[in-house]
C-alpha cells in the first residue's frame, strides 16, 4: 500500500487481546492507521476477578465502558455483534445500523474470544451451576447464600466441583474451589459441607506440567477438599454426576465450567472443530491470508490465560505494524509468566512458558521444562497476592485511560516490582 495512505484496520472484540491490540496499534501507527474495534458489549469486563462475585464483590466495579478509552484514542468504536468475516473481499458484516456492503479493511484482527457448550455434557446446563458469564456467577451467589443457610440450619451440604473433558482453563474453578474452602471457614459452617473435586485430568492442571499436581494435591489435603483425578463425565442427573468408569458421585450444589468453543463462529476462516483458528505462532497471522491475524482466546493456543493473551495482541500489533511501515518485525524471545491459583488466604504460583506450539502436549512439555513449582508460606503469599491485587488494579485503569498494558513507564515500573518479587520468592 502506498506509504502516505492510511491503513483501515478493524479489530474485533474488546476483551483484554482486543483493546490491547487496538491500544498498541494506535501507539505503533498514531498517524498511519484508522483503527475500528468492533464488539458485542459496549463494555469492559475484567474477568479474573469474576471468581469472586458469587462470594459478595461488586459486579459493577469489574466494568467499564468502551467508548471513552477508545475515544482517547482516536479509534472508532462500533457496538454489535459480528455477522461474518469475508476474508477474500476483506470486508466484515456486523447486526447493526452499519451499510449492508460490510466494513472494509486492509487489515483484520480476530480477538473475539471464547463461549462454553455446556450441552456437550448430558445434564450439565440442567443441574450445575456455570461459571462463565456475569449472570451466571450471580446466580452462584444466590446458591452459595442458599447453601449456607442450610448449612447453619445443621443440614448438611455436598458441593462437587467437575471439570469435563475439553475444558481449556481449569484455573478459575481450581481458584474458586480453594476461595469457597475459605469462604465457609468464615461463615462459620465448613465442617457442615463436604467439598469434593473431580478433574477428567490425570493430574491436576496437568495443561501447565506434572509438578503443579503435588502443589494443588497438596493444597486440597490442607484445606480438606476430597480430589478425583482422570473422573470423565458421562451424564448428570439430579443430585449425581457419572462418569464413564461407572463410578457417581452426589451433590447438592454442582459448580462446572462447560468445554471451551470459540464464541463466534466466522464461517470463512480456517478453524478446527471447536471453532478456535490457527494461527502462525510467531506472527499470530491466520493461514492463508497474510492481511488477518487472530489473538486470545479465539485462536488454538492450547493455554486460555488472561498473561498469553496479552502478549499475543502485543505480538501481532507489532507485526501488523511493521506490515504497514514495511519493516521487518522483531521476533520477541520466549516469555515466562506465573499462572496463579488465588486463594482468599494466599496465593499458588508457577512459571510457565508463554509461547506454546499449539497444542495440549506441547503445553504440558513446556511446563515440564519450566523452572520448579513454587509453594509459599503465608508471609510470601501475602506479598505475592498484594502484587495480584495491585495487578488488577493497573491494568484496567491501563485500559480505561486508553493506554495498552505492556508500554510507558508505568508498565516498566510494575514488571521490575514483579520481576523482583517472583525472583525473591522463587529463592
Amino acid at each position: 500500500m502506498s506509504k502516505r495512505a492510511k491503513a483501515r484496520v478493524l479489530v474485533l472484540g474488546g476483551g483484554f487481546a482486543g483493546l490491547e491490540a487496538a491500544l498498541q496499534l494506535r501507539t505503533k501507527l498514531p498517524e498511519r492507521a484508522d483503527i475500528t474495534l468492533i464488539s458485542d458489549k459496549d463494555y469492559f469486563l475484567f474477568k479474573p476477578n469474576t471468581i469472586y462475585v458469587p462470594f459478595g464483590f461488586d459486579l459493577n466495579k469489574l466494568k467499564f465502558r468502551l467508548a471513552r478509552p477508545l475515544g482517547r484514542k482516536n479509534i472508532h468504536f462500533i457496538h454489535s455483534p459480528v455477522r461474518e468475516v469475508d476474508p477474500v473481499a476483506r470486508r466484515v458484516y456486523v447486526i447493526g445500523n452499519e451499510p449492508v456492503s460490510g466494513i472494509a479493511y486492509d487489515f483484520l484482527v480476530v480477538a473475539t474470544g471464547a463461549g462454553v457448550r455446556p450441552e456437550e455434557i448430558p445434564g450439565l446446563q440442567q443441574y450445575a451451576d456455570t461459571i462463565w458469564t456475569p449472570d451466571q456467577m450471580l446466580k452462584l451467589r444466590e446458591a452459595l447464600r442458599k447453601l449456607v443457610a442450610m448449612a447453619k440450619d445443621g443440614q448438611g451440604q455436598n458441593v462437587l466441583f467437575l471439570v469435563p473433558p475439553d475444558s481449556s482453563c481449569s484455573g478459575p474453578l481450581y481458584e474458586m474451589a480453594m476461595v469457597l474452602d475459605t469462604w465457609l471457614r468464615r461463615q462459620s459452617v465448613r465442617d457442615k459441607v463436604v467439598i469434593t473435586w473431580s478433574t477428567y485430568e490425570q493430574s491436576y492442571i496437568e495443561l501447565y506440567g506434572r509438578d503443579l499436581h503435588e502443589v494443588v494435591a497438596g493444597e486440597f489435603t490442607r484445606r480438606g477438599i476430597i480430589g478425583h483425578n482422570g473422573y470423565v463425565v458421562d451424564h448428570i442427573e439430579d443430585g449425581k454426576v457419572a462418569y464413564r468408569d461407572g463410578e457417581c458421585l452426589p451433590f447438592d450444589l454442582l459448580i462446572s465450567l462447560p468445554p471451551y468453543v470459540a464464541s463466534t463462529h466466522l464461517a470463512y476462516l480456517p478453524a478446527g472443530d471447536c471453532g478456535f483458528i490457527p494461527t502462525d505462532p510467531e506472527t499470530l497471522q491466520v493461514a492463508g491470508y497474510p492481511e488477518v491475524y487472530a489473538v486470545g482466546d479465539t485462536t488454538d493456543f492450547p493455554v486460555k490465560r488472561v498473561r498469553s493473551a496479552l502478549l499475543q495482541a502485543d505480538e501481532a500489533a507489532c507485526h501488523l505494524s511493521g506490515q504497514v511501515l514495511g519493516r521487518q518485525a522483531p521476533l520477541h524471545a520466549n516469555l515466562l509468566y506465573l499462572p496463579m491459583i488465588a486463594q482468599l488466604d494466599g496465593t499458588t504460583f508457577s512459571p510457565v512458558a508463554s509461547r506454546l506450539a499449539g497444542s495440549e502436549q506441547s503445553a504440558r512439555e513446556a511446563g515440564d521444562n519450566a523452572p520448579e513449582v513454587y509453594r509459599r508460606g503465608p508471609a510470601s503469599a501475602h506479598n505475592w497476592r498484594l502484587s495480584k491485587l495491585a495487578l488488577s488494579a493497573y491494568l484496567p485503569w491501563r485500559f480505561k485511560y486508553g493506554n495498552p498494558f505492556h508500554t510507558g513507564a508505568p508498565w516498566k515500573g510494575v514488571e521490575a516490582n514483579l520481576s523482583s518479587i517472583s525472583e525473591l520468592l522463587a529463592h
